[in-house]
């Protein structure tokens, strides 16, 4: 299958992603217990063949984690984060694919750049490590900063706000400065508000509405919605949320959404129906053209 729309392999560079457009970052799991894909690509192989099939969707970006961050989920070893990840990154980079990590830890984040990877995406928000930010200095890798609190065990009791996106944007200004002192250049930051980590109710869809305000901070914003709780309420019925696997069609809305109000990248797992919803919303905001021009002569019934 060769790559669809605008991405090329071989391209293996953050700098040469493109530009005027919102990006597809397509998520690979190497977890057994990830929410929505644990055990699907938990071996080398397996999950090299998914980054493939990724970036052969659309993907613009990879991004490769070895330690699930769903809510309760318990912590791995470095040792074991990096024994799923590393060779992973290293195939997938060598195949010219843009990747991003996903770790709370600056080990594995200086190990994964070595290996290839580009972005190092970190969710430990409020809890950063030192390290972390003055890894994220000196290699001057971009660094996408994302809105939490607490850990997977402890972010669900603190998703309390007088003002959830008044807070949450404070917050992540208070971490900026943070990397900022450490020399990260404001174009290597990358902020993201955390969506279902310390949120609850209509927190998620609060923090949607307030990406004209995210933007406003100056960076570029990642929206990371795919398959979330928030998603699976909204969908549910007397019988409860709707499950995980059938939340694609509320995420590719979503990235539509997004991608309209100018989001830099979005977050997903399934790549192909984003890809397409991405692409038609800058088709209605004029950012990109059609490839091909409808014929009068065409025989597609309109009706």
């Amino acid at each position: 299958m060769t790559p669809r729309g605008s991405h090329r392999l071989g391209w293996g560079s953050y700098k040469n992603l493109p530009r005027g457009r919102t990006l597809v970052m397509g998520i690979l799991n190497v977890t057994p217990d990830s929410f929505s894909d644990g055990g699907s690509h938990d071996t080398v192989d397996a999950a090299v063949a998914h980054g493939l099939e990724l970036a052969a969707q659309g993907a613009d970006i990879v991004d490769v984690g070895g330690d699930s961050t769903r809510p309760g989920s318990v912590r791995v070893s470095v040792e074991e984060e990096q024994r799923r990840i590393l060779q992973v990154i290293r195939e997938l980079s060598d195949r010219g694919i843009v990747i991003s990590v996903d770790t709370l830890n600056a080990e594995t984040a200086a190990a994964a750049l070595d290996a290839g990877a580009h972005i190092i995406n970190d969710v430990s928000g409020m809890n950063v490590q030192q390290d972390m930010i003055e890894l994220a200095g000196q290699h001057q890798a971009p660094y996408i900063l994302m809105h939490s609190r607490g850990t997977s065990t402890t972010m669900d009791a603190l998703s309390c706000y007088d003002n959830v996106a008044d807070e949450v944007i404070a917050e992540l200004l208070e971490l900026r400065e943070r990397f900022y002192r450490a020399g990260v250049k404001p174009e290597n930051l990358i902020v993201d508000p955390g969506l279902g980590f310390a949120k609850a109710g209509s927190q998620d869809w609060d923090l949607l509405r307030a990406l004209p305000r995210l933007r406003e901070m100056g960076n570029k914003v990642l929206i990371a919605a795919s398959r979330k709780r928030f998603l699976g309420h909204l969908l549910g019925d007397e019988q409860g949320p709707r499950p995980v696997a059938e939340r694609d069609g509320a995420t590719a809305a979503l990235s539509a959404l997004s991608a309209f109000g100018g989001a830099w990248a979005v977050r997903v797992h399934d790549v192909a129906a984003t890809v397409d919803a991405v692409a038609t919303a800058h088709a209605w905001l004029g950012v990109t053209a059609p490839l091909l021009v409808p014929s009068e002569t065409s025989p597609e019934s309109e009706n």
